[in-house]
């Protein structure tokens, strides 16, 4: 970890340069794969484009360990590299991305990702090349004007969890739907403390899908340390300290799995069960913060009682 003997800007180029070309390098490499796979379908193609996908997330791996000194995963169960998994989570930052594909022990990690995104050079166009979810948020109006948009998330990420089945991977849902900030928490006005209020289609949507074929759902809470609240910035400014991921493996109970878009009663429980995820998960997020807290004003009164 070369910022403990770097100064913190020449630690910040060297992941911005390492960050820069595994994206240009593996992104481009995935794109032709991925329209190659278009022209011929075959297991040999889809096998060397997952290849190169795992690539980008050695690279992902390399640029974290050279910008920060502190990277702790606890995971809490065992883990199939061969699996299939449903992975949520709480969602910090960009480098959120960057932090669960860089683990190696899950079997290819597959986002969902706003429908924005796919424009993006390199990051949209592959992701378009995995045959990852774009999901487009339809508001009222919108739907009032044209109601054929009703149910076009739901057929898009059934599609893209059907083509899931040929290849082990780890789905992975950003369930706030959007990045937490201290202006969209008050916004929603969230009963959570670190957590904006969760949307469970996604997650419902792809367990109706790939529910007998899930080993099992990953719950799973991100947590950054440094000295700005920007966490990317932190990162390419060689600020970052720590970064905490904590797993915990579940089983996916029989109720969890059923139609979400016609059955409002499952609709409903569904809804309550990620809730009450939601609020396990904010309690643990609190404890977290509040030990911190009591650790730094522990150290700042032995440094002030010290003669």
């Amino acid at each position: 970890m070369l910022k403990k003997f770097l100064p913190n800007w020449l630690t910040g180029l060297l992941v911005s340069i390492v960050l820069f070309a595994n994206v240009i390098l593996w992104g481009t490499l995935v794109l032709l794969l991925g329209v190659l796979k278009l022209v011929l379908p075959f297991k040999a193609v889809s096998h060397t484009l997952h290849l190169a996908y795992k690539g980008w997330c050695n690279g992902n791996r390399l640029a974290l360990w050279l910008g920060c000194p502190s990277i702790e995963v606890n995971i809490q169960g065992s883990l199939n590299r061969k699996g299939w998994y449903l992975l949520i989570s709480n969602h910090m930052s960009w480098l959120d991305i960057v932090v669960l594909s860089a683990i190696d022990a899950l079997p290819a990690p597959k986002f969902f990702l706003k429908d924005e995104l796919k424009y993006v050079p390199f990051i949209g166009t592959g992701a378009w090349a995995m045959g990852m979810p774009f999901m487009k948020r339809v508001s009222k109006s919108q739907l009032a004007k044209n109601p054929k948009l009703k149910g076009l998330d739901v057929e898009r990420t059934k599609r893209s969890c059907r083509d899931f089945r040929n290849h082990p991977t780890t789905i992975i849902n950003f369930v706030e739907g959007t990045r937490f900030t201290t202006q969209k928490h008050h916004r929603q006005n969230s009963p959570f403390t670190h957590l904006l209020k969760p949307k469970a289609g996604g997650i419902a949507f792809a367990l109706e899908v790939l529910g007998e074929q899930f080993d099992a759902l990953l719950n799973t809470s991100i947590i950054y340390q440094g000295e700005g609240e920007h966490i990317c910035r932190n990162l390419i400014c060689g600020r970052l300290d720590a970064i905490k991921v904590d797993m915990q493996v579940q089983a996916i109970a029989a109720q969890m799995i059923g139609d979400y878009q016609h059955d409002r009663d499952f609709r409903t429980s569904f809804q309550q069960h990620i809730n009450d995820l939601w609020l396990q998960k904010d309690a643990q997020l609190i404890s977290y913060h509040q030990t911190q807290q009591d650790n730094y004003m522990a150290t700042m009164n032995e440094e002030v009682e010290t003669p």
